[in-house]
């Protein structure tokens, strides 16, 4: 399949999370800083603006541990869009404490107060009654109906895993499931009250955004988390014990960073099952990711390859072993069902022939990250002068990175020097603003800019951190911050550099 590669063209875009979009009601939603942000997008140059996963987040806030492979996050729905709309009364919203810190997400702050106000504009809607909701309902019944059980259920436990509720309901018996639709019907139908609201106001952004000229880079997990509606309704594609517990789960082997290996505790998939069905989930979900993004970044994309399979009983990722993935079955499905969506790997780390081979036959492109080519070392991969194909997206760092000021505020003084050496500066303080200057320059198609390198700012914006939990996904963008950037220069950038 030719056309992802000649799809690119060159252009320039940003990493910015949703969640880190300034405004009202502690997190950043879909409402009218988002619109102002793909303005500003606009007014630099760019093409791309890159989001995280938009999946409703559980324990640990990460987008990577969804409770769906499908569903958008109730927290981004725009609340002042729904006093718009007679839904809710904005004088009592603002005497509500979404956190108190403009600066950062206060998870706990909005898991408390966020859903009793969703709940009550679905009390005052009557959406269930119009076209709209119906045609929703015909588009998404894949997962839908599913997914709105599934949290109803974990509500009705009170948020326990699935795999601690009743077995009846945790193994999905048909008497079971008739029985929680009609106790819980009400619960239901206000789960797909909030998609519904979600998929609204994101449809509308993205038709924004790209009337602007500004397309959407989505970014999903290989692996889906072991607590989501996708492994409680399918569990015959995962490897689950007869209890459905896992039987391996995923991770990475260990390496210079950690010497007991990553264990992520994602379910492996029963790869073998897929191909039977012809990747039937597979299909579905990039078919629906490629509704909601223009390019689709698949996160660990070596797993298609090979992956690290860990015996869940095991409790570091040291007594994993490699076994054979997919390869090309799942990446023909992949491309069948995105219509003209493209498709990024993330192909970061380690990487061997066979995972390069199945990206240049798919035309994929790959991921240079310019934090991780200033070691001294000339031969770097990572460093522009290296880029051999353009087929490639360039970014400072990634949101598993340091900010780039972070990065040169910790760099010791002869990393600093050697740096001054290669971007061909003299200043210290020139630095950071060479970096993004040679990545425009550069032979790469794409260039992504972090929001944070951006702003010039420190570690104290690093949205994550891996391994790590409590201080990650977090940070947010201050009201008017982007009116500190110099959006000219990034425009002349562009159109210098042939970006625009």
């Amino acid at each position: 399949m030719k056309k992802n590669i000649n799809s690119w063209t060159r252009g320039a875009g940003v990493l910015m999370p949703v969640f880190s979009l300034p405004g009202l009601y502690g997190c950043g939603t879909l409402g009218k800083q988002a619109y102002e942000f793909v303005d500003f997008l606009k007014s630099m140059g760019m093409k791309y603006w890159q989001v995280l996963p938009l999946s409703p987040t559980s324990y640990g806030d990460s987008p990577y541990q969804g409770f769906s492979a499908f569903a958008g996050n109730p927290y981004f729905i725009d609340l002042t869009i729904l006093c718009e709309e007679g839904l809710l009364d904005k004088e009592e919203l603002d005497e509500i404490n979404f956190g108190t810190n403009p600066e950062y997400v206060d998870y706990g702050k909005l898991y408390e107060n966020r859903y009793p106000v969703l709940r009550e504009a679905f009390e005052k809607s009557d959406f269930a009654q119009t076209e709209e909701f119906a045609e929703f309902e015909k588009k998404n019944k894949y997962w839908l109906n599913d997914y709105a059980m599934f949290r109803a259920v974990k509500d009705y436990f009170g948020g326990k895993a699935w795999q601690e509720w009743d077995k009846d309901i945790k193994l999905r018996k048909p008497a079971a499931v008739r029985k929680y639709a009609q106790l819980l019907e009400k619960d239901i139908m206000f789960q797909k009250f909030m998609q519904f609201k979600f998929f609204e106001q994101w449809d509308r952004l993205k038709k924004y955004a790209n009337e602007a000229g500004v397309k959407i880079i989505g970014d999903i997990p290989l692996y889906v988390s072991m607590d989501s509606s996708d492994a409680w309704a399918h569990k015959e594609i995962f490897e689950l014990d007869e209890d459905v517990k896992p039987i391996n789960i995923a991770g990475v082997p260990p390496d210079l960073f950690s010497a007991d290996g990553q264990r992520w505790g994602n379910p492996i998939y029963r790869w073998d099952v897929m191909e039977k069905n012809n990747f039937k989930w597979w299909r579905e979900r990039m078919k629906a990711n490629a509704a909601l993004y223009d390019v689709i970044r698949i996160d660990h994309f070596v797993g298609v390859v090979n992956y690290w399979s860990i015996p869940a009983k095991c409790k570091t990722a040291k007594k994993g072993k490699w076994i054979k993935g997919p390869g090309m079955l799942l990446t023909n499905a992949i491309n069948e069902s995105i219509g003209d969506s493209l498709v990024i790997a993330e192909d970061l780390g380690v990487i061997t022939k066979p995972v390069r081979d199945l990206m240049n036959s798919n035309n994929y492109p790959g991921m240079k990250i310019i934090e991780f080519g200033c070691g001294g070392d000339s031969s770097n991969d990572y460093l522009p002068h290296n880029y051999k194909n353009p087929n490639c997206v360039v970014y400072p760092g990634t949101h598993d990175n340091e900010t780039l000021a972070g990065f040169i505020e910790n760099a010791p003084r002869w990393q600093i020097d050697w740096m001054k050496g290669y971007f061909g500066i003299l200043k210290d303080e020139e630095l950071h603003d060479q970096i993004i200057r040679k990545m425009y320059e550069s032979i790469a198609n794409t260039v992504i800019v972090q929001m944070q390198d951006i702003l010039h700012l420190g570690n104290n914006a690093r949205i994550n951190t891996p391994s790590t939990c409590g201080n990650n996904w977090q940070w947010r963008m201050l009201p008017d911050a982007e009116k500190t950037v110099d959006t000219g220069y990034y425009l002349w950038m562009s159109r210098m550099f042939g970006r625009y």
